[in-house]
């Protein structure tokens, strides 16, 4: 069988997408997911999207990493998804869809791409990190400097510690020496990755909650380019969370399987 497929990225995250609303792709096949994001042998991807038919949202997006586990929300993945729904032409402006964690709002203007978070209820500061959820567990830790961190050996370190369970946790470095520049470490992958969209969210958050910035409305600085975080807080939630930034297309392809 001969699968159409659609090469993304939303700043540097890259994904594999496939139409897949005909439900011809083997959800089951781990081996083939992780066969076609390997980036030596395959397309080569942080992950895999499928896009599917819902019955109350416009469509549903199923993710896969890059080993081809079924996985938690992916931000990124999520702009690219809307980015590619609006190349297949199924919403103009604004549209609403499926995900892991619940229903979406998305739209794009002039190539940027906008995405509604689900809301943040509890933040957890502990004495030298955040852990919180937005959409996937994260652990947000400040460091003097980002660029002398050893994000592989500490990041897996922090991401196996016993106390986060079998799942463990992905982990963001942060720093605020010119504006807010963060690199994660993503569970899964078990790499650094050249941006984190859940991963920007959970640390302009965290970064708030512990009065480390006053503004609602941040630029965040990854590997692979700038996203903005906006949101409202009440005292006691996190609400209106959205992530933004530049999502496209990089390529199309077909692969047999």
């Amino acid at each position: 069988m001969i699968i159409d497929f659609y090469k993304f990225q939303g700043t540097g995250n890259d994904f594999i997408l496939i139409d897949d609303r005909e439900e011809l792709f083997d959800i089951d096949d781990s081996l083939l997911i992780q066969s076609l994001c390997e980036r030596r042998f395959g397309i080569g991807a942080d992950g895999l999207i499928l896009l599917r038919n819902h019955k109350t949202s416009i469509f549903e997006m199923i993710f896969f990493n890059s080993i081809g586990e079924r996985s938690t929300f992916c931000g990124n993945g999520g702009r690219c998804i809307l980015a590619f729904a609006h190349y297949l032409e199924l919403f103009k402006k604004e549209c609403e869809f499926m995900a892991y964690d619940g229903i979406h709002k998305g739209s794009i203007d002039q190539g940027i791409v906008s995405m509604k978070m689900a809301d943040v209820e509890e933040v957890n500061v502990r004495e030298n990190s955040i852990v919180l959820d937005t959409g996937s567990p994260h652990l947000v830790k400040i460091v003097e400097d980002v660029t002398t961190v050893n994000v592989l050996n500490t990041g897996r370190r922090l991401r196996f510690s016993k106390e986060f369970g079998n799942y463990g946790i992905n982990v963001n470095f942060v720093d605020l020496l010119d504006g807010v520049s963060i690199r994660t470490y993503e569970r899964g992958d078990e790499m650094e990755s050249l941006s984190c969209g859940t991963g920007s969210v959970a640390t302009a958050i965290a970064l708030y909650e512990i009065g480390k910035l006053e503004e609602t409305n941040l630029r965040i600085k990854t590997s692979g380019g700038d996203l903005m975080v906006s949101f409202q807080h009440d005292g006691t939630k996190y609400t209106n969370i959205w992530l933004s930034g530049e999502a496209s297309m990089v390529y199309s392809g077909e692969f047999e399987c």
